[in-house]
């Protein structure tokens, strides 16, 4: 059973990087499943550290865009929001090319807090990055556009 509130269509969701961090690291959304959020994100000069391999901040970023969409996605944004409260991340293979392909999922979706598991691999499926978020869910408003 999908645990979705929201339209997952991948156009809607790239749609949302546009003039964002993001777009300017190459990161796109790539699949969903019932209870699973995936993206991509490009190795190359966007990415990389000064040794020429993927930057650890970048794989950071990739796993808080997809575990905070993820969040997003499972509440009612008419009445909630999701923010983050603590990331971390185990950095477990360098990676110089190519591209990386993170997978997020729940660990726990309760009412004031989700915790999302978000796994980073090579093209062939070597682990490169373990990463764990914690969001805070909040009201709507607080967080509302200006």
């Amino acid at each position: 059973m999908a645990i979705w509130k929201q339209d997952t269509s991948l156009d809607r969701l790239n749609g949302m990087s546009a003039n964002t961090m993001m777009e300017t690291l190459g990161i796109r959304f790539t699949e969903t499943g019932d209870d699973w959020l995936r993206g991509t994100m490009p190795v190359d000069h966007r990415t990389h550290q000064p040794y020429g391999l993927l930057h650890g901040g970048a794989s950071v970023v990739l796993a808080e865009t997809l575990g905070s969409m993820a969040a997003m996605l499972t509440l009612d944004p008419a009445q909630e929001a999701a923010v983050g409260l603590d990331i971390n991340a185990n950095h477990i293979r360098g990676v110089r090319s190519g591209t990386v392909t993170g997978t997020a999922r729940a660990v726990h979706i309760g009412r004031s807090t989700q915790v999302w598991e978000i796994r980073i691999e090579t093209e062939v499926g070597e682990l490169v990055c373990i990463s764990r978020i914690t969001m805070a869910v909040i009201p709507a408003r607080a967080v509302a556009p200006r």
